[in-house]
Protein backbone atom coordinates (compact mmCIF):
# COMPACT_ATOMS: atom_id res chain seq x y z
CA UNK A 1 0.00 0.00 0.00
CA UNK A 2 1.68 3.25 -1.07
CA UNK A 3 2.03 6.11 1.37
CA UNK A 4 -0.92 8.49 1.04
CA UNK A 5 0.27 12.08 0.53
CA UNK A 6 -1.65 15.33 0.68
CA UNK A 7 0.44 18.16 -0.73
CA UNK A 8 -0.21 21.80 0.20
CA UNK A 9 0.92 24.53 -2.22
CA UNK A 10 0.64 28.30 -2.55
CA UNK A 11 2.51 28.89 -5.81
CA UNK A 12 3.95 27.21 -8.87
CA UNK A 13 4.13 23.68 -7.46
CA UNK A 14 7.59 22.62 -8.63
CA UNK A 15 8.09 20.49 -5.50
CA UNK A 16 4.69 18.92 -6.14
CA UNK A 17 5.77 18.26 -9.73
CA UNK A 18 8.85 16.39 -8.48
CA UNK A 19 6.55 14.09 -6.49
CA UNK A 20 4.18 13.67 -9.45
CA UNK A 21 7.07 12.89 -11.80
CA UNK A 22 8.49 10.29 -9.40
CA UNK A 23 5.02 8.81 -8.95
CA UNK A 24 4.51 8.58 -12.74
CA UNK A 25 7.95 6.99 -13.13
CA UNK A 26 7.16 4.40 -10.47
CA UNK A 27 9.99 5.64 -8.26
CA UNK A 28 7.86 7.11 -5.46
CA UNK A 29 6.74 4.85 -2.62
CA UNK A 30 3.70 7.04 -2.23
CA UNK A 31 0.70 8.44 -3.99
CA UNK A 32 -0.40 12.06 -4.06
CA UNK A 33 -4.08 11.67 -3.19
CA UNK A 34 -4.95 15.39 -3.02
CA UNK A 35 -3.47 18.85 -3.42
CA UNK A 36 -4.71 21.81 -1.43
CA UNK A 37 -3.94 25.50 -1.50
CA UNK A 38 -4.71 28.74 0.28
CA UNK A 39 -4.87 30.44 -3.15
CA UNK A 40 -7.34 29.58 -5.91
CA UNK A 41 -4.86 30.83 -8.53
CA UNK A 42 -1.94 28.65 -7.38
CA UNK A 43 -0.32 27.05 -10.40
CA UNK A 44 0.27 23.92 -8.32
CA UNK A 45 -3.49 23.28 -8.38
CA UNK A 46 -3.39 23.24 -12.19
CA UNK A 47 -0.51 20.74 -12.11
CA UNK A 48 -2.58 18.48 -9.86
CA UNK A 49 -5.69 18.81 -12.03
CA UNK A 50 -3.68 17.90 -15.15
CA UNK A 51 -2.52 14.78 -13.28
CA UNK A 52 -6.11 13.89 -12.35
CA UNK A 53 -5.57 14.53 -8.63
CA UNK A 54 -8.37 16.02 -6.53
CA UNK A 55 -7.76 19.59 -5.35
CA UNK A 56 -9.22 21.92 -2.76
CA UNK A 57 -8.79 25.58 -1.83
CA UNK A 58 -8.87 26.80 1.77
CA UNK A 59 -8.12 30.54 1.79
CA UNK A 60 -7.19 32.54 4.86
CA UNK A 61 -8.88 35.92 4.70
CA UNK A 62 -7.05 38.89 6.21
CA UNK A 63 -8.09 39.23 9.84
CA UNK A 64 -9.76 35.80 9.92
CA UNK A 65 -9.79 33.63 13.03
CA UNK A 66 -6.61 31.51 12.69
CA UNK A 67 -7.88 28.71 14.96
CA UNK A 68 -11.05 28.40 12.88
CA UNK A 69 -9.00 28.42 9.66
CA UNK A 70 -6.72 25.72 11.09
CA UNK A 71 -9.72 23.57 12.09
CA UNK A 72 -11.13 23.97 8.59
CA UNK A 73 -7.82 22.91 7.06
CA UNK A 74 -7.80 19.83 9.31
CA UNK A 75 -11.25 18.94 8.00
CA UNK A 76 -10.28 19.50 4.35
CA UNK A 77 -7.12 17.39 4.61
CA UNK A 78 -8.67 14.64 6.78
CA UNK A 79 -11.11 13.76 3.98
CA UNK A 80 -8.15 12.22 2.14
CA UNK A 81 -6.74 10.22 5.11
CA UNK A 82 -3.08 11.07 4.47
CA UNK A 83 -0.15 9.25 6.01
CA UNK A 84 1.95 12.37 5.47
CA UNK A 85 1.24 16.00 4.57
CA UNK A 86 3.86 17.75 2.45
CA UNK A 87 4.16 21.52 2.54
CA UNK A 88 5.45 22.25 -0.95
CA UNK A 89 5.74 26.01 -1.01
CA UNK A 90 2.66 26.42 1.22
CA UNK A 91 3.07 29.93 2.58
CA UNK A 92 0.82 29.64 5.64
CA UNK A 93 1.69 28.44 9.11
CA UNK A 94 -0.53 25.64 10.33
CA UNK A 95 -1.66 25.63 13.95
CA UNK A 96 -1.86 23.20 16.84
CA UNK A 97 -5.06 21.48 15.68
CA UNK A 98 -3.41 20.58 12.38
CA UNK A 99 -0.06 19.57 13.86
CA UNK A 100 -1.66 17.35 16.49
CA UNK A 101 -3.50 15.46 13.73
CA UNK A 102 -1.00 15.06 10.89
CA UNK A 103 2.68 14.37 10.32
CA UNK A 104 3.90 17.21 8.09
CA UNK A 105 7.20 18.01 6.39
CA UNK A 106 8.48 21.08 4.59
CA UNK A 107 11.59 22.12 2.69
CA UNK A 108 13.57 25.31 3.07
CA UNK A 109 16.17 26.84 0.71
CA UNK A 110 18.95 27.19 3.29
CA UNK A 111 20.81 25.04 5.79
CA UNK A 112 18.63 25.57 8.83
CA UNK A 113 18.90 26.83 11.48
CA UNK A 114 20.71 29.47 9.38
CA UNK A 115 18.55 31.85 7.35
CA UNK A 116 14.99 30.87 8.32
CA UNK A 117 11.98 32.70 6.93
CA UNK A 118 10.85 33.75 3.50
CA UNK A 119 14.17 35.17 2.25
CA UNK A 120 16.62 32.34 2.99
CA UNK A 121 18.43 32.55 -0.35
CA UNK A 122 18.74 36.35 -0.35
CA UNK A 123 19.85 36.30 3.29
CA UNK A 124 22.55 33.73 2.55
CA UNK A 125 23.88 35.83 -0.34
CA UNK A 126 23.74 39.02 1.74
CA UNK A 127 25.81 37.35 4.45
CA UNK A 128 28.43 36.23 1.94
CA UNK A 129 28.31 32.53 2.80
CA UNK A 130 30.22 30.20 0.50
CA UNK A 131 27.90 27.25 1.12
CA UNK A 132 24.14 27.15 1.64
CA UNK A 133 21.72 24.42 0.69
CA UNK A 134 18.37 22.79 1.27
CA UNK A 135 16.76 21.45 4.42
CA UNK A 136 13.82 19.12 4.86
CA UNK A 137 12.25 19.35 8.31
CA UNK A 138 9.28 18.23 10.39
CA UNK A 139 6.83 21.12 10.66
CA UNK A 140 6.18 22.49 14.13
CA UNK A 141 4.47 25.68 15.30
CA UNK A 142 7.49 27.89 14.62
CA UNK A 143 8.87 29.37 11.42
CA UNK A 144 11.36 26.85 10.02
CA UNK A 145 12.14 25.56 13.53
CA UNK A 146 11.14 21.90 13.26
CA UNK A 147 13.39 18.86 13.64
CA UNK A 148 15.81 18.63 10.71
CA UNK A 149 15.25 15.42 8.73
CA UNK A 150 17.62 15.93 5.78
CA UNK A 151 20.04 18.53 4.48
CA UNK A 152 22.26 18.89 1.45
CA UNK A 153 24.80 21.60 0.75
CA UNK A 154 24.91 23.80 -2.36
CA UNK A 155 28.02 25.82 -3.16
CA UNK A 156 27.48 29.56 -3.65
CA UNK A 157 29.19 30.61 -6.87
CA UNK A 158 30.81 34.05 -7.19
CA UNK A 159 28.41 35.07 -9.97
CA UNK A 160 25.26 33.82 -8.22
CA UNK A 161 22.14 35.94 -7.98
CA UNK A 162 19.18 35.09 -5.78
CA UNK A 163 17.51 33.56 -8.83
CA UNK A 164 20.43 31.40 -10.03
CA UNK A 165 21.26 30.15 -6.55
CA UNK A 166 17.60 29.45 -5.75
CA UNK A 167 17.20 27.41 -8.95
CA UNK A 168 20.12 25.16 -7.96
CA UNK A 169 18.76 24.81 -4.43
CA UNK A 170 15.33 23.85 -5.79
CA UNK A 171 16.89 20.91 -7.64
CA UNK A 172 18.29 19.67 -4.33
CA UNK A 173 15.00 20.31 -2.48
CA UNK A 174 13.12 18.17 -4.99
CA UNK A 175 15.61 15.33 -4.70
CA UNK A 176 15.70 15.25 -0.90
CA UNK A 177 11.89 15.44 -0.73
CA UNK A 178 11.39 12.42 -3.00
CA UNK A 179 14.13 10.52 -1.16
CA UNK A 180 12.56 11.34 2.21
CA UNK A 181 9.08 10.20 1.12
CA UNK A 182 10.55 6.88 -0.02
CA UNK A 183 12.50 6.48 3.22
CA UNK A 184 9.46 7.43 5.31
CA UNK A 185 7.32 4.87 3.45
CA UNK A 186 9.94 2.16 4.00
CA UNK A 187 10.02 2.79 7.74
CA UNK A 188 6.23 3.19 8.05
CA UNK A 189 5.60 -0.45 7.12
Amino acid sequence: MPLRLVVLVSGSGTLLQALLDAQAAGTLAGEVVAVGSDRADAQGLQRAERAGIPTFVHPLARGADRAAWDAGLVEAVARFAPDLVVSAGFMKLVGPAFLSRFAMVNTHPALLPAFPGMHGVADALAHGVKVTGATLFAVDEGVDTGRILAQEAVTVLPQDTVETLHERIKVVERRILVHFVNDYAAHKE
